[in-house]
């Protein structure tokens, strides 16, 4: 593929993208980057593509070379983090790999204590914080994959009978496919296709996870909500990334309940605004949304302030681990960056959980106070 040479060369960028949103459009025009001609020539700078275009890219049977000044937003298995089963799948080896490590150190003991810290070789925050492996890859609820992992889960499901799980499945987004359940039965129902809800003739053919499903969410009003964060990672080997500080706390529109009549509510739940814009309660100024920095004056006036920075030098550390446990899976492409969503989740006790990770963030805004947050 040719390629302009871009400012150095004395001629702007060119961009390219397969998505008509302002977030991408307004960024890229008032840094003065041209935008790509449609005569079909590879002449371009920054392409913002789809997942479907840079399989194609990437594609060996293509043909396809980028050149020295072209780039993606997109890494060629950017997957292995972005899909939910595979997540999970990359950091339980990963936790093996440090729990390996520090048992070869000598600093692992059968009570799980490594003597590490946030901070050291595989930490981040650096305030001195002492944890156990088991306690710095205790961030993802107890998840398994289904069909495959059933009888494992059917097993941990009769140990504690009565805990609630959450089923998902492992290639949408927007909160589709996901509903609650707290009875083997309504699994089973699922499996034949009948469960309520299910949007599939033969859900065997798609595969979900189930996730322990945390019941004591941090409420503000008795409302539910989770995090989107967003980070850029610009390579693998060596680790780049940057977390952004602008990301947003949705809210949803119901009192959260964990009353058994509830179960099905998703007003209640599922925090996604593509479900939540459907509700009645749905506030169209804000959006149900507040922004970080928000959240943030909340907590400390309310938890106070070491509690808070705690909470969020818990978040990095969340995030940084999640990209170390696929660091030597990724295709470390040099032509390649990827804009992260990742929602997390705040319980009681302010611990964060890692719910998922977005290869496809939402780019569109909902409201004025959300257009002026992502133009910026």
């Amino acid at each position: 593929m040719a390629s302009r040479q871009g400012s150095s060369g004395g001629e702007p960028l060119t961009w390219r993208s397969d998505f008509d949103k302002f977030v991408v459009t307004a960024n890229f025009e008032r840094r003065g980057w041209e935008r790509w001609g449609l005569a079909g020539d590879d002449d371009w700078n920054v392409y913002w593509a789809n997942v479907y275009t840079v399989k194609q890219i990437f594609n060996p049977e293509n043909g396809l070379r980028l050149g020295d000044r072209q780039m993606v937003n997109h890494f060629p298995n950017h997957y292995e983090l972005t899909r939910k089963d595979l997540m999970v799948k990359n950091l339980k080896r990963y936790r093996k790999e440090l729990e390996k490590e520090a048992l070869g150190s000598g600093a692992y003991d059968r009570g799980g204590s490594s003597g590490r810290t946030a901070g050291s070789a595989h930490g981040v925050s650096d305030i001195g914080r002492h944890f156990s492996v088991q306690e710095q890859l205790d961030f993802v609820p107890l998840t398994f994959s289904l069909p495959a992992d059933y009888s494992l889960f059917v097993e941990e499901f009769r140990r504690v009978p009565n805990s609630t799980w959450i089923m998902k499945p492992t290639g949408k987004a927007q909160g589709k496919g996901i509903f609650l359940v707290n009875k083997l039965a309504q699994v089973k129902k699922w499996g034949t296709g009948l469960m309520a809800g299910s949007t599939m003739r033969n859900p065997q053919q798609e595969a979900y996870i189930v996730s322990r499903y945390v019941n004591n969410p941090l409420l503000v009003g008795g409302k539910k909500f989770d995090l989107r964060i967003y980070v850029v990672v610009t390579s693998y080997r060596p680790l780049k990334a940057y977390i952004s500080r602008l990301g947003f706390a949705r809210f949803c529109n119901v009192k959260y309940s964990a009353e058994v009549g509830d179960i099905d509510n998703v007003y209640v739940h599922l925090t996604n605004v593509a479900i939540q814009k459907h509700g009645d309660d749905y506030n169209e100024n804000h959006g149900n949304k507040w922004s970080i920095a928000n959240l943030r004056l909340y907590l400390e006036g309310t938890r106070g302030r070491a509690a808070t920075d705690e909470l969020f030098a818990g978040i990095n550390d969340v995030m940084i681990h999640s990209l170390r446990s696929v660091q030597n899976v990724i295709i470390n492409d040099r032509h390649c960056f990827e804009l992260y969503g990742y929602d997390l989740l705040v319980d009681e006790n302010l611990k964060p959980w890692l719910i998922e990770v977005n290869a496809s963030p939402s780019l569109s805004a909902t409201t004025e106070a959300d257009r002026a947050l992502k133009h910026r």
